[in-house]
This record gives C-alpha cells, sequence and structure tokens, in this order.
C-alpha cells in the first residue's frame, strides 16, 4: 500500500538534501499528505524537545518542549514540514502562550483536523515555569476539548 507520486504531490521538503533552515517565523513551510485512513479516529503525536524561541521583550532565549496531539481528517502533516516550521521560532519573538497558540491556529488551518492541542512545557526563567496548553476540536469533539483542557490543569 505504498503512496503514488500522485499522493505525494505537495510533499517537497522530505528527502530534499538542499532544505535550508529558515531564520524567521516561516508558517508556509507546512506541508500535509493524504491520510490513507480518514475513516477511522486515531491519534498522532509529535514531540518536539527542543523547542527554541526569543523572549518578546530581552530578546533572550527560551527552551522548552512542544507536545502536538492531534485526531486527522483528510490530511496530516509532514513531519520534515513540522521540524523545519518549529525551527522557524528560533529567532521569533513572543511570549510561551502566544506560541502555543500560533503553532495550534497554523495547524489546524493547514489540516483541518477533527481534534488538534498543542503543549508547551518550557524551562524555568527567573525561577517560574510556563505550561501553556491550546486546543481545538470540530462539533463531534467539542466534549474532547473541555475534558482535555481540564486535565491540562496542574497541581503540582
Amino acid at each position: 500500500m505504498s503512496r503514488s507520486d500522485n499522493e505525494l504531490e505537495g510533499v517537497s521538503l522530505l528527502g530534499n538534501q538542499g532544505v535550508k533552515y529558515p531564520t524567521d517565523y516561516a508558517p508556509e513551510l507546512l506541508e500535509t499528505f493524504q491520510n490513507k485512513h480518514s475513516e477511522n479516529e486515531y491519534l498522532v503525536t509529535f514531540n518536539c524537545p527542543e523547542f527554541t524561541t526569543l523572549c518578546p521583550k530581552t530578546g533572550q532565549p527560551d527552551f522548552g518542549k512542544i507536545v502536538i496531539n492531534y485526531i486527522p481528517r483528510e490530511r496530516m502533516v509532514e513531519s520534515k514540514s513540522l521540524k523545519l516550521y518549529l525551527f522557524s521560532f528560533r529567532n521569533h519573538g513572543d511570549f510561551h502562550e502566544d506560541c502555543v497558540n500560533i503553532i495550534m491556529k497554523d495547524l489546524v488551518r493547514l489540516m483541518d483536523p477533527r481534534y488538534l492541542e498543542v503543549v508547551g512545557i518550557f524551562m524555568p526563567r527567573g525561577g517560574i515555569s510556563i505550561y501553556p496548553f491550546a486546543n481545538y476540536g470540530d462539533a463531534e469533539h467539542q466534549d474532547l476539548v473541555k475534558r482535555r483542557m481540564l486535565a491540562a490543569f496542574r497541581n503540582e
């Protein structure tokens, strides 16, 4: 059940040895491919343990882990394009909460998933860790949106 050239149309970064890493926020890097199992509800998880961005006020680097969970519909994000997209935040100055919401909105716009969540687990700065959580669900997944939001509350 391998993919045809037609099914891989639009996937240009995977296998491309000449890819350049972006220096600025670049949502246009995101690419998708067709979900061959759209009749099934299943979960896809991406873990980016080396996410970096810049503090919008000081320009100091912020380090964190980004976890993306989604239930696909017809389109799925291609992982190399996602890696390059997340790398594009390297010189982007924004608060942690903004980055998580930007990533969520870009991926929802790109794929129109059934459900998607983005979790940020950032290293402490000034003695405080920040763990922003943003999620989206279509009409059929509103209960999941609420349950996952409640589950994300921490009381450590």
